[in-house]
């Protein structure tokens, strides 16, 4: 692997933040270098939340530049819309929660929340994944557990042992969230086998 550049995007309260480090500390535990970056926003009120992760051998920056992104993994669908442009435009990865959170200013009347994401986002790349991933989590049993199960998705992309994963989830998950939440890494990567 030369480099990988992923970005996680969201809304604030979906384990974004806790995502990405989970990512990266797989990443350096697998022996490569990693910087990240995150923009919060207005995150504690729901709203748009970023991480860049960079992977590689040797890494400069945190940051990713537009057009240069390997994977957006996002954890609402709009906001998949808002961070496509970071994107390369030879067959990057997409994989999307399938959630619609509506904000403020839909249930305002002041916009429209936005059609035909699936469609915009499939003339982008032919690797486009929409993952039921709250429903996932809540047949494992804990639906705030669903950011983890695209993190097992997500593995399914990356050179990284499933063991390493396991122990980097265990050491950054409440000890009473600890096995639910390897379960949901589990039913992730397994329900995307490519």
């Amino acid at each position: 692997m030369k480099e990988l550049n992923i970005i996680i995007s969201g809304v604030g309260g979906q384990g974004i933040i806790l995502s990405s480090e989970i990512l990266a500390l797989s990443a350096m535990e697998s022996g490569f270098d990693v910087k990240k970056s995150e923009v919060h926003g207005m995150a504690q009120r729901g709203g748009s939340v970023v991480s860049h992760v960079r992977i590689a051998k040797k890494v400069y920056s945190p940051l990713i530049e537009i057009g240069k992104g390997d994977i957006l993994l996002s954890f609402e669908k709009a906001e998949t819309l808002r961070w496509v442009h970071y994107l390369k435009k030879n067959s990057p990865v997409i994989i999307v929660n399938d959630l619609e959170l509506i904000p403020p200013i839909v249930s305002l009347g002041l916009e429209e929340y936005p059609r035909d994401i699936e469609k915009t986002l499939g003339k982008i790349t032919e690797k486009l994944y929409f993952i039921p991933a709250v429903k996932l989590a809540e047949k494992i049993g804990n639906i705030r557990s669903f950011n983890i199960l695209l993190l097992g998705v997500l593995s399914n992309f990356l050179p990284f042992e499933e063991k390493i994963w396991e122990k980097i989830i265990r050491e950054n998950s409440p000890a009473e969230f600890s096995e639910i939440n390897i379960n949901a890494f589990k039913e992730g990567k397994n329900f995307l086998k490519i």
